[in-house]
């Protein structure tokens, strides 16, 4: 009886660690590239993983109420789903140092502590030099995901850079402006339909904004500080808009609109490449 409870016991152990390796042999369950090993991402690359976003968030005020990661937190969560809805897709670390304005003297939002700006030629070389990083490495398809309006001109510049240096060499950039568009005047016309007021939806830390950032990260959101609030206005960092009404469900509206409509345009351009 113990010689059978003891080859019992043995082979439970054995399958217990060839579970285990088993488990560690999978490639990791994330598109984050951050959590890869190089090693896996190289198995990954050779098995059609080819397709990379990178996200580029910023570091900036956004009222009392926001977390001044605000736009680096919302790109990151909308990266991880349009990865996950392309599939063979991974999301590269969020580019968070942006241009914001000058700071001799404090121009824009630089005006608020907290808020971080780089000139537009280091922040274009950063973009390239990623890109280039990624075409080495064998990615085929690479995107960017602006969440902040003041670079998008300077993102189209390196894309169309970007494909006149690699013509003919299979790698192609791709900025879609479904992204930036849904998330504002396509994001502002859905909280129209919804009976929500236009002078609350705001440009910059109004419901809109505010919204978003509640469907994706609510804990960036002061809302009890905000929900017992004056309303704010351009002195506190809130430009056109009344974020006290903000909500969850009126986010989540935005971030299904901006994840479908991404997907769609870059599975449309990727299919004509």
């Amino acid at each position: 009886m113990r010689c059978a409870l003891g080859r019992f016991s043995v082979g439970v152990a054995f399958l217990l660690v060839s579970v285990s390796q088993l488990a560690l042999a999978q490639p990791p369950r994330t598109v984050f590239l951050d959590d890869w090993t190089w090693t896996e991402l190289r198995d990954a690359i050779q098995a059609g993983t080819t397709t990379i976003i990178i996200p580029i968030g910023g570091t900036e005020q956004s009222g009392p109420y926001i977390a001044l990661g605000k736009h680096n937190a919302r790109v990151k969560a909308l990266s991880q789903r349009i990865a996950q809805a392309l599939g063979q897709t991974l999301v590269a670390p969020v580019i968070a140092y942006v241009p914001e304005g000058s700071y001799a003297p404090p121009t824009s939002h630089m005006r608020f502590p907290g808020t971080i700006t780089v000139p537009d030629g280091a922040f274009e070389q950063t973009l390239e030099s990623a890109a280039y990083s990624f075409k080495v490495h064998g990615f085929k398809t690479i995107v960017f995901l602006g969440d902040h309006g003041g670079y998008q001109r300077d993102i189209r510049l390196v894309v169309n850079r970007l494909n006149k240096a690699w013509a003919g060499s299979g790698v192609r950039a791709f900025v879609p402006p479904e992204y930036y568009d849904t998330s504002s005047a396509g994001y502002a016309q859905i909280l129209r339909k919804q009976g929500v007021p236009a002078d609350e939806i705001g440009t910059h830390a109004g419901l809109a904004d505010t919204s978003l950032l509640l469907a994706v990260a609510p804990q960036m959101v002061r809302l009890d500080r905000l929900r017992n609030s004056a309303k704010p206005g351009p002195a506190d960092g809130v430009y056109g808009g009344d974020p006290r009404r903000a909500s969850i469900a009126l986010g989540q509206l935005g971030v299904d609109a901006i994840v479908s409509r991404t997907v769609d345009a870059l599975k449309k351009d990727m299919a004509g490449r």
